[in-house]
C-alpha cells in the first residue's frame, strides 16, 4: 500500500520510499514465504549494491501497487535480485540488488548453501 507518509511536497512517492518497498518485497520472497511453507528463511544476507530507475512518478492511491521480485544471476555467494514496482497498467520503478551471503561471526562473505540456492533457483529467470 503507499502510505501517506511516503507521500512528498510534490504529491508523489519520495525516491527514498520505493527502497522500503523493495526491502518489504525481499523480505517476504526470503523469509516470510520460505516460513510459511515450512521452509528455514535466509539468514545473514547483506545488500552489496542497490540500483534503481524511475519510470513514472506514483501517487498516492487506494489500491495497492505490485512488486514483482525474481533473480537475475545466482552465483556461490550472492545473488542478483531484479524489482519492477507496476499496477495492471504501469511500471513505475525498475530495480536491481545484489545481496551477498554473510557469516556474521566471521564477519565475512559465506558461500550460499544448497538449499538456499534451490530455492532461488525457482526464481531465476536470465537476462
Amino acid at each position: 500500500m503507499v502510505r501517506f507518509a511516503d507521500i512528498d511536497s510534490l504529491g508523489h512517492v519520495n525516491n527514498v520510499r520505493f527502497f522500503d518497498y523493495l526491502e518489504d518485497a525481499r523480505l517476504g520472497m526470503l523469509h516470510i514465504d520460505p516460513y510459511k511453507a515450512g521452509d528455514a528463511p535466509f539468514k545473514s544476507l547483506v545488500v552489496a549494491r542497490h540500483e534503481i530507475d524511475y519510470r513514472r512518478p506514483l501517487g498516492f492511491r487506494a489500491e495497492p501497487v505490485l512488486v514483482e521480485t525474481w533473480v537475475t544471476e545466482l552465483r556461490p555467494v550472492r545473488f542478483t535480485l531484479a524489482y519492477e514496482i507496476r499496477d495492471e497498467d504501469e511500471v513505475f520503478v525498475t530495480a536491481t540488488s545484489v545481496l551477498v551471503a554473510y557469516d556474521v561471526e566471521r564477519a565475512a562473505p559465506r558461500r550460499l548453501a544448497e538449499d538456499e540456492i534451490s530455492y532461488l533457483e525457482r526464481f531465476l529467470v536470465a537476462g
